[in-house]
């Protein structure tokens, strides 16, 4: 199981150096990928009184394709992966275009985690369609591999129309792995069908287990073996005592997971090195798992 780490986006601030020394710092303590969440508007409460979401115009956001250009120069080894990037609200050749150069500056590091998000609101203000984000980020997906695999296509589907052109320079990988989050019905479907890899947001409980089984059969199904698509769990130090932690990390390998996030956003810590040092305090827990 490849054991990385949650880049703490509403904690880190804002210092360059700062989010230089942090990613080195995972990198160099074994930490195989950095993990980043994305929003790219935020919305104010002020006029929304019952607002739920849990971020908001107050919370800070790095934007994970740009931070990565500038984290390939910083880092040698580590993947860099958006854990999700919210595909169904940007245009699908921009993010074509801004994933293979991130691809190209890391020499083949990147995993494209997407979803389709929650917030409406920044679907607005992006000029994009809440409503059909599902069923439009399949055909995303399809151009996005197209344009990774090729000097120049011609595509013509539902919302995209692409005559004889493409990307340059291409990514290193073709296609980048496009891994998928969410857990509803229709997102496992997706995953079996399209999906390199899924991110649940659960415990390694009997829930996990029957979703995990659930989309590994949906997966042979679609005519392609259990392997084929991986998964990525996360632990979260706020919500696992540290007495667990062990047990949390070898239930999800014993489930299946490939891949295991450790975000330590939400603990209390107070500084971007006290991040660091849970990690740290991770790895001494975990170091069997990450040989």
């Amino acid at each position: 199981m490849r054991i990385g780490a949650v880049f703490p986006q509403t904690e880190i601030g804002n210092d360059p150096g700062v989010i230089r020394d942090y990613a080195q710092a995972v990198e160099s303590m074994g930490y195989r990928h950095l993990l980043v969440y994305d929003h790219v508007l935020g919305a104010s409460t002020a006029s929304r009184p019952g607002w739920r979401g849990p971020y908001t115009s107050d919370t800070p956001f790095h934007e994970p394709l740009v931070l990565f250009g500038y984290l390939a120069a910083c880092t040698t080894e580590l993947e860099l992966v958006t854990g999700v990037v919210i595909l169904p609200q940007r245009q699908t050749a921009l993010v074509a275009k801004q994933a293979a150069q991130v691809d190209v500056l890391s020499g083949g590091r990147l995993r494209l985690g997407i979803g389709v998000g929650w917030n409406a609101v920044e679907y607005e203000a992006l000029n994009e369609d809440f409503h059909n984000r599902g069923a439009r980020s399949e055909e995303q997906i399809a151009v996005l591999r197209a344009l990774w695999s090729a000097p120049a296509i011609t595509f013509h589907g539902r919302w995209h129309h692409v005559e004889d052109a493409g990307i340059n320079p291409l990514p290193v990988q073709r296609p980048i792995p496009i891994w998928i989050g969410g857990g509803a019905e229709p997102v496992l479907q997706r995953v079996a069908r399209i999906g390199d890899g899924w991110f649940p947001q659960m415990r390694p409980d009997e829930t996990a287990a029957a979703a995990i089984e659930r989309l590994q059969s949906l997966t042979v199904a679609a005519g392609r073996p259990r392997e084929a698509v991986g998964i990525e769990a996360r632990l979260s130090i706020r919500d696992v005592p540290e007495s667990e932690w062990y047990a949390y990390a070898t239930a999800w390998r014993d489930l299946g997971a490939t891949h295991l996030g450790i975000n330590t956003m939400g603990a209390g810590l107070q500084a971007p090195t006290a991040h660091v040092d849970a990690l740290r305090r991770v790895k001494s827990i975990l170091q069997p798992l990450m040989e």
